[in-house]
């Protein structure tokens, strides 16, 4: 597949992870996925939303009730149909996914060699051990990847064999490092210091090159050199004893190497299972699961079926079988603990060899459908070999006291599900309460698991989902939910509609909502709604919201469910009241911002030169077509302009007057003409302002070359009609202009490039200014005479054109949208970069590059989203069990390219103190509504706190030390009435409860912390 054949609107997302390399790889492998229980499912739904050239099923056997389990693409009317397989039923609504990923179902009796090896991958999923050694002693070496992947219960298996020589081109996936030089030795070692603003970030082993090096030059351009770490800015590269004598400048450049891994086959891996550790706290557990499994395998083969839910004999059977196998390796047990964590694993994992969880399903296929993108295209670092993994902790508490008929097959839809949990907490899970927040990737997804699981599927249930956005394009590569036909419909609606037909159960058990959650919908979002849910998902794209919903779930005391991905990473978050501390209790350092002289001025990466041209976007087609509106429809705007003392009211005024008068375009050859000028101004003049106030040979204060280290001397443009660089700006920014003022544009680059080559510029007279060089300088200003600088003023302001004669005319302003392919916004920024790089030698980048830096894209893929999902459900079967250990719950953090997961306890909820009392931050004070002198000794007289500040609706109410005649006139006045009266802003009908805070001192009279506050007032 070439660059242009790689639909870009569909896999945006995805290719900010994989790359374009990658996704041509993928789009020329075939993949095959045996057994279409819930993980293959799994498995082949997110390869295909992936783009692989073609998915191919196989599971010759009928559909059965227990099947609806996980498997989302079964219907209840497949269940005993003639003719209708597992991989046929599947097949036909897995093909609505990708339009460009054909799926089909094999027919076959058996698969044989020739037919294994036609796919670049194959994935066998809930298959014996028997047929796994027997695919794989075929497919081994032969250039067809193996992959055999089980999920029983709360335990899962996975296993790779990419043959004994396969290339993995990218280990990590992250972004090569690059970095300036300051200086290289000239010795034996050649010693390397970069600039000291940035670590380097390489570590021992890694390859770099380097460019731009003056006096060394015999560095430039030669094989990549291998580091050795001294210190975050020094590394070494090896001799340099033999080149030139280092001057200055330079860059290096991380250089990815390729690297080989051998993989063992099934049959030899057996006896000697290398395994990835998935669980730090359980690193005694893959060897024993190990043999768990095969034993389960070796049951189910001599009894022709699997053991019975619970039952203690067909268990006795398996852990004879486990104790054989381990005894016959060496590895049986000697110690008491390790012998009763094997009875421990082995019989559960024989109790729920029938279940079938969708969370368990949508974890390990969310793993193993990347492991199968890493076989088709080398990208990130495959699973060496096995990996097992557990989650006994979602066992409800009573599980092991319950009789076996708790678990015995219903002939429902949720067998798989009862086998594992029981009736009793089925119902449970039935008649649960839930909100969902968002219902895009992560959204879909906890929707999907949910009508597997019956969440609110009983007559008590319900599910309530909120989410303004519609469904676009580029959504559909991740969102499986959504169709193209659903492209325009809103996001909660469309999403609720799909998984009520996956589960007809949940036909009226789920109440959509289009609306943002915020201080703005608190009326619909009210204490009453709250009250009636028994947990809170987030499902959300952005920390805003996510700690407006941490606040609220805090305030109403509601478990939380949290997670979120990047890439091929994840992380979940579990947020259980009076237990755990809270989403907003620990939060990422801010982003690093880009210096604003560094943008102006002194740019040296691709990052500050498309920062600067997205800002140029806004400047030139979204500020002034706004300004010019607000102008000509509020009669006050330039008063009001004036009156705030905005200190760039004269620039606004001026380019007011540009772009409603003096550069009004009537034609689309003037919005040429302005495009060129702008070209001038923005790659010419402007660089040669700057030479002149900055020559190329200025020197520092201490005699040091100004232009070195980050600095990089520019080099102002001549603008060429035949550079295609340079009429792509040409063409981006005059027909942008013409969007400004409605008019038509025009694609003929020959006539555009006539007219910009006709455009008489007039010639660049430098002025004497002053150049800001560091953030901690003033800002540089003119100075002139006031009363002439104010007369002119009113002169420009004076020349404007009254509003009402031009009565009903407006600009069009440029909203940036950084999806819509054919509206030259991305054109414009990526063109304007790339022309600004060029003046600073700085390495242009492509379209896509630029537009995921530009629209800040948050690089996205199905698998990850997947697995994340499967992650968070875990948890919602422990709060739904309602289990106090903070030890059984589990935040994890994933790296699906290296592979890593690692699990960690929640942190515990900080504790708190005043006089005797403990708190933390679930912890409030209850009061009813009273006025404010009745409150303050309540306080004294039941807490022993003496109330000195009061703050509430972002105002302070009382104060010990504001004037008595305030104070006295406060204290009279209900709690309700103060808030009303100081915020200037009545109380809302629908709020029965003001929060507020307060300052106090202890018996001891010293200031102390204390909790919230919450005034009942209805």
């Amino acid at each position: 597949m070439s660059h242009d054949t790689i639909d870009e609107s569909l896999y945006s997302r995805q290719l900010y992870v994989l790359g374009h390399d990658a996704m041509r790889q993928m789009s020329s492998s075939n993949v095959l996925v045996v057994g279409l229980l819930g993980l293959g499912a799994e498995i082949a739904k997110d390869i295909a939303l992936a783009g692989v050239k073609s998915v191919t099923l196989y599971d010759p056997n009928p559909v059965q009730v227990q099947d609806l389990s996980s498997q989302f693409f079964l219907r209840m009317e497949d269940v005993g149909k003639p003719g209708v397989t597992r991989a046929s039923a599947t097949a036909v609504r897995l093909a609505e996914l990708n339009p460009y990923v054909p799926v089909r179902a094999l027919d076959v009796p058996e698969l044989d060699k020739e037919t294994l090896l036609s796919f670049k991958v194959v994935v066998l999923t809930h298959t014996n051990l028997g047929e796994q050694l027997r695919v794989n002693d075929i497919t081994h070496d032969q250039g067809t990847h193996f992959i055999a992947a089980d999920v029983r219960g709360l335990f899962g298996t996975v296993f790779n064999d990419f043959g004994s020589h396969f290339v993995c081109k990218d280990t990590t996936g992250e972004p090569a490092l690059h970095g300036m030089v300051v200086s290289v030795s000239k010795d034996s070692e050649g010693l390397v210091t970069t600039v000291d603003e940035t670590r380097h970030g390489l570590e021992d082993g890694d390859y770099v090159t380097f460019a731009e090096v003056q006096g060394m030059t015999e560095l430039n351009g030669i094989e990549p050199r291998r580091v050795t770490v001294k210190g975050p800015y020094t590394f070494t590269i090896g001799d340099t004893s033999n080149f030139g004598d280092y001057v200055g400048g330079g860059v290096f450049k991380q250089v990815k190497q390729p690297r080989e891994l051998h993989f063992k086959s099934l049959r030899e891996s057996q006896l000697e299972p290398e395994c990835m550790m998935s669980d730090f706290a359980k690193m005694d557990r893959p060897l024993i699961l190990h043999a768990a499994f095969e034993a389960l395998y070796s049951f189910e083969v001599q009894n022709r079926r699997s053991p019975r839910p619970r039952n203690a004999d067909d268990a006795q059977a398996v852990l004879d079988l486990a104790l054989a196998l381990l005894k016959a390796r060496g590895q049986a047990a000697e110690d008491e603990a390790t012998k009763k964590l094997v009875h421990l694993l082995v019989r559960e994992l024989a109790f729920q060899a029938t279940g079938d969880l969708s969370p368990m399903s949508a974890f390990v296929g969310g793993f193993v459908a990347q492991e199968v993108l890493k076989a088709c295209s080398g990208k990130f670092h495959p699973l060496l070999q096995h990996m097992y993994v557990d989650a006994l902790e979602a066992l409800p508490q009573q599980v092991s006291s319950l009789p076996e008929s708790e678990f015995a097959p219903q002939g429902s839809r949720y067998d798989g599900q009862i086998a594992v949990f029981g009736k009793a907490f089925q119902a449970r899970i039935a008649n649960t309460r839930e909100f969902l927040v968002g219902s895009g990737a992560i959204g879909c997804e906890m929707l999907k698991n949910w009508s597997m699981m019956g969440l609110a599927s009983g007559p008590e249930g319900r599910i309530y989902v909120t989410d303004l956005d519609t469904i676009e394009k580029s959504n559909l590569n991740r969102q499986f939910l959504f169709r193209p036909k659903d492209v325009g419909q809103f996001k909660s609606d469309t999403a609720a509609a799909a998984v009520m037909e996956m589960n007809p159960d949940l036909k009226g058990k789920i109440v959509t909502y289009q609306n943002r959650v915020g201080t703005e919908t608190e009326d619909v979002y009210d204490a009453a709604f709250f009250a009636q849910l028994d947990g809170v998902t987030n499902a959300l794209d952005n920390v805003a919201a996510r700690v407006y919903m941490d606040s609220r779930c805090v305030y109403f005391r509601k478990p939380l469910l949290e997670s979120g991905t990047l890439g091929t990473k994840a992380n979940t978050q579990v947020v259980v009241p009076d237990l755990t501390e809270s989403y907003a209790s620990s939060q990422d350092p801010p982003e690093k911002s880009i210096p604003v002289c560094t943008l102006k001025n002194f740019p040296n990466q691709i990052e500050h030169t498309i920062q600067w041209a997205r800002e140029q976007f806004d400047e030139l087609f979204e500020k002034p077509a706004t300004n010019v509106n607000q102008y000509l429809s509020q009669s006050d705007y330039l008063s009001s302009l004036a009156a705030s003392g905005e200190s760039s009211y004269k620039q606004q005024v001026e380019q007011i007057k540009a772009y409603l008068v003096d550069a009004r375009p009537q034609s689309f050859d003037a919005c040429i003409v302005w495009a060129r000028e702008k070209f001038e101004e923005n790659y010419v003049n402007m660089i040669k302002q700057l030479l002149f106030n900055l020559p190329a040979d200025a020197k520092t204060t201490t005699g040091q070359p100004f232009w070195s280290g980050p600095k990089r001397a520019p080099t102002p443009l001549t603008f060429d009609p035949q550079n295609e660089l340079h009429m792509a700006y040409i063409v981006a920014a005059a027909n942008l202009h013409a969007f400004n003022y409605g008019l038509h544009g025009s694609n003929d680059v020959a006539h555009m490039a006539q007219v910009a080559s006709q455009v008489q510029v007039p010639t660049f007279v430098p002025r004497e200014a002053k150049v800001q060089i560091n953030d901690n300088d003033p800002a540089p200003s003119a100075v002139g005479n006031a009363t002439e600088d104010q007369a002119a003023l009113e002169e420009l302001v004076a020349s404007l054109p009254a509003p009402s004669t031009l009565a009903g005319y407006r600009l069009q302003p440029a909203d940036f949208e950084k999806d819509d392919d054919s509206n030259y916004h991305i054109d414009f920024i990526t063109a304007a970069s790339n022309l600004r790089a060029t003046n600073y030698q700085i390495t242009p980048v492509d379209r896509h590059t630029t537009k995921g830096i530009a629209g800040k894209i948050i690089p996205a893929i199905a698998t990850t989203t997947a697995l994340a999902t499967g992650l968070v459900n875990l948890e919602l079967y422990k709060l739904l069990d309602g289990k106090r250990d903070i030890e059984s719950y589990s935040n994890a953090f994933v790296n699906l390219a290296l592979p890593f997961i690692a699990f960690s306890d929640p942190i515990a909820a900080p504790k708190h103190k005043f006089n005797d009392t403990e708190w933390t931050l679930w912890s409030r004070f209850d009061v009813d509504d009273m006025p404010l002198r009745d409150f303050i000794q309540y306080f004294h007289d039941v807490h022993g706190l003496d109330i000195t500040l009061v703050s509430g609706a972002m105002a302070m109410l009382y104060a010990d030390f504001m004037p008595p005649k305030k104070k006295e006139e406060r204290l009279g006045m209900k709690i309700s009435e103060l808030v009303a009266t100081v915020s200037k802003k009545p109380i809302e009908p629908h709020v029965t409860h003001i929060g507020i805070e307060i300052m106090a001192d202890d018996r001891q009279g010293e200031d102390v912390e204390v909790p919230s506050v919450s005034v009942r007032i209805k």
